[in-house]
C-alpha cells in the first residue's frame, strides 16, 4: 500500500485533507467520486490545538481498512448531552441545477462560506438527516440502515425542487466522514456519534426560483440521551391551535422548514414543564400526528397503533424499524388515524426517533387534563421494544434483520 505521510504543524480550519497525486510536498485539494477511495486515518487529532499534526494518507478502498488502537477524544463520556460539540472532519460535495453531484471531499470542520441570497437562506431550499454510528465493544463501529436516509433524502429533493446524491454516494460519505472522526465515536455503551447529513441551496437567487448550486454537507458530534430524563418516562403536551404541518404541504419531507415551526409551541410547552409537544391534525383536530421531532405509538393490549404516512407525517427510520421489531416480537402493529379518545385510553404510549430511539411516555396533558401511564412509570412494551432495538443496533445481539453496516 502507497501510503504518503505528512508533517503539518497546524491546519487550518477549512484546509483539505487530501493530497495530491503530483505534490509530495504540499497538501492540495484532491476530488473524489467515492470517498472511500481515500480513506483517512490518524491519530490524536486536536480540532482547536496548536500541537503538530501527524495525518496518514493511504490510497485504499474499505475493505483495507483495519482495526487500530484509536486514543479516544478527551471528554467527559460519562456526562454527554445532546448538544453538539465540534468534531476533526466534515464532509462537502457540490454541483449545479441540472447536473449530478460528484467529487466530494473530506475537509477540517468549520464554517462554511454562503452567499446572502442563497436559496436556503432566503427561500428555506434545505433538506437534512440524522443517523448514528455505534462503537461496539471490540472497536468495531456500527451504522444503522444508512440507506434509508439516502433514500428518504431523495424523496425529499424531489419534493423541494433540489438535486441529490445517489443512494451508494450519500452512504460512501457517511462512511468517509465517520471513519476519519473515529476518536469522537463514545466508549460502547456511553453514548453513539450523531451524523448530520445536510442537502442545501447553496447557490445565489434572488427570485423565487430553485438555486443554481447545491452543497451536500455532512458534519458529525457525540451524544448521549436527547431528553434530559435519558431513558425514563417524558411528559407531552397536546397542541390544539398551532400545528406541525398541513395536507398538500411539506409535513413528509425532512425540510428545514418544519422544524422551526414548532418552536413556539414547544418552547412554551418546556416553561411549563414538559418535555415536548404533541400535535393534532388541522383539520379535524382530532387525530394523532407526530412529537416535534418523534413518531408516536399507542398500546392497547397485544396491539400497539400508530399514525398512518400521509404527507404530514415524516416517515421516520426508527419508527418503521420499531413496527418490523414489535411485529416480530409477535404484537400486531396498525397504521391508521388514531383519536386523542384513543390516547387517552392507552394502556401505554412511546414515542421513536433517531435521536430519541424508544422514549416511554409518562403522562399526556390534553386541553388541562393530565393522564398517567404506567402510574407515570417505563412501560412494559416500550422497555422491551426500547431493548431489542438497542442491542441490534450496538452489535450485542445478531443482527437477522440486515439493518447494520459494520466499518472496521
Amino acid at each position: 500500500m502507497d501510503c504518503t505521510t505528512a508533517l503539518l504543524p497546524r491546519l487550518h480550519a477549512n484546509y483539505l485533507l487530501c493530497p495530491s497525486r503530483h505534490s509530495s510536498s504540499l497538501l492540495s485539494k484532491t476530488h473524489f467520486s467515492s470517498p472511500l477511495k481515500l480513506l483517512l486515518q490518524t491519530k490524536q487529532l486536536s480540532f482547536a490545538s496548536s500541537q503538530k499534526i501527524t495525518p496518514v494518507f493511504c490510497n485504499a478502498t474499505l475493505s483495507d481498512a483495519r482495526s487500530e488502537t484509536v486514543e479516544l477524544a478527551n471528554i467527559d463520556w460519562d456526562n454527554l448531552g445532546f448538544a453538539f460539540l465540534p468534531t476533526d472532519y466534515m464532509y462537502n460535495m457540490k454541483c449545479s441545477q441540472g447536473e449530478g453531484f460528484s467529487n466530494g471531499e473530506l475537509q477540517r470542520f468549520g464554517n462554511i462560506e454562503l452567499s446572502p441570497s442563497a436559496g436556503v437562506l432566503n427561500y428555506g431550499q434545505g433538506l437534512f438527516e440524522g443517523l448514528k454510528a455505534y462503537r461496539k465493544e471490540d472497536g468495531n463501529i456500527l451504522l444503522f440502515r444508512p440507506e434509508e436516509n439516502a433514500l428518504r433524502m431523495r424523496l425529499g429533493a424531489e419534493r423541494m425542487c433540489m438535486p441529490s446524491p445517489t443512494v451508494e454516494q450519500f452512504v460512501d460519505a457517511v462512511k468517509a466522514t465517520v471513519l476519519a472522526n473515529k476518536r469522537w465515536i463514545p466508549p460502547a455503551g456511553k453514548g453513539s456519534l450523531y451524523i448530520r447529513p445536510l442537502l442545501m441551496g447553496s447557490g445565489a437567487v434572488l427570485g423565487l426560483a430553485p438555486a443554481p448550486e447545491y452543497t451536500f454537507l455532512i458534519y458529525v458530534s457525540p451524544v448521549g440521551n436527547y431528553f434530559k430524563e435519558g431513558v425514563a418516562p417524558i411528559h407531552l403536551i397536546i397542541e390544539h391551535d398551532l400545528h406541525r404541518a398541513t395536507p398538500g404541504g411539506t409535513g413528509g419531507v425532512k425540510t428545514i422548514g418544519n422544524y422551526a415551526a414548532v418552536l413556539k409551541a414547544q418552547s412554551a410547552a418546556k416553561e411549563q414543564g414538559y418535555s415536548d409537544v404533541l400535535y393534532l391534525d388541522c383539520v379535524h383536530k382530532k387525530y394523532l400526528e407526530e412529537v416535534s421531532s418523534c413518531n408516536i405509538f399507542v398500546v392497547k393490549g397485544k396491539v400497539i397503533s400508530t399514525p398512518e404516512i400521509k404527507g404530514t407525517i415524516l416517515p421516520g427510520i426508527t419508527r418503521k424499524s420499531i413496527i418490523d421489531v414489535a411485529r416480530s416480537q409477535g404484537f400486531q402493529v396498525e397504521e391508521r388515524l388514531v383519536t386523542v379518545d384513543e390516547l387517552l385510553d392507552a394502556d401505554e404510549v412511546f414515542c421513536t426517533g433517531t435521536a430519541v430511539v424508544v422514549s416511554p411516555v409518562g403522562s399526556i396533558t390534553y386541553r388541562g387534563e393530565r393522564v398517567l401511564y404506567n402510574k407515570g412509570g417505563v412501560g412494559a412494551v416500550s422497555q422491551q421494544l426500547y431493548s431489542v432495538l438497542t442491542r441490534l443496533q450496538m452489535g450485542l445481539v445478531k443482527d437477522n434483520m440486515n439493518w447494520t453496516v459494520e466499518l472496521s
